[in-house]
């Protein structure tokens, strides 16, 4: 089963749908991350979890 590294993203209200899909995009991009999770909440903030997979590297033994 792979594992994940997660991170909470918080946007708040006044931020427009275009920039909050820059932003995520940023993230995506350059940090490798993908979409989890999106919590929309009544005052009209959003709270994305990101998550990226952690590669563990085995240790070569010659």
């Amino acid at each position: 089963m792979p594992e994940y590294e997660f991170v909470d993203v918080y946007v708040p209200r006044g931020v427009s749908r275009k920039e909050a899909t820059r932003l995520l995009t940023e993230h995506a991009e350059y940090g490798h991350w993908e979409l989890d999770r999106l919590s929309l909440h009544r005052d009209g903030s959003r709270r994305v979890r990101l998550r990226r997979r952690i590669i563990r590297q085995v240790r070569a033994s010659w």
